[in-house]
């Protein structure tokens, strides 16, 4: 039987996975539009002074904003397919998984973003770290102890 505490963080995962899905399709395709202004707003001025790029630089952005946001896509869909099944079902490689892969985002994201002074991405990625790591840490308990449907007779 599983428990509502825990039922509750594998769920909050699984909606985590499912909403960077949908921000890495949006970040893909829509970059250029008003939606993304704050993005723009606060990242361009940090790698072009005068906050107005090149139409090079324009272009380039839409096409690294478009592989960042399936890059982000395809990691909330990983995400969300661990939180749903083997993190659900309390597999050890689940939630070790999940841990190793964000924590290594992070730190190696956020150090860039820190080097080259992008706070703001700085930030956002605090955001994203802390939702992804608190419903880890809120459940590592049902993770300690091997699962006996999983280990050999």
């Amino acid at each position: 039987m599983i428990d509502r505490h825990f039922l509750l963080w594998q769920r909050w995962l699984l909606i985590l996975g499912v909403i960077i899905v949908a921000f890495g399709v949006a970040l893909a395709f829509l970059y250029p539009t008003p939606l993304f202004d704050i993005f723009r707003t606060q990242i361009d001025p940090v790698f072009w002074a005068a906050g107005e790029s090149t139409a090079g630089a324009t272009t380039f952005q839409q096409w690294i904003y478009g592989v960042l946001g399936a890059t982000m896509a395809g990691w909330g869909v990983c995400i969300a397919f661990i939180a749903a099944m083997p993190f659900k079902r309390k597999e050890k490689w689940a939630w070790n998984c999940l841990a190793i892969a964000v924590s290594l985002w992070f730190v190696i994201d956020t150090f860039l973003s820190w080097r080259f002074g992008a706070l703001f991405n700085v930030i956002f990625n605090v955001v994203i770290f802390l939702a992804a790591m608190v419903p880890l840490l809120f459940t590592r308990k049902y993770f300690l102890t091997p699962d006996p449907r999983l280990t050999d007779p």
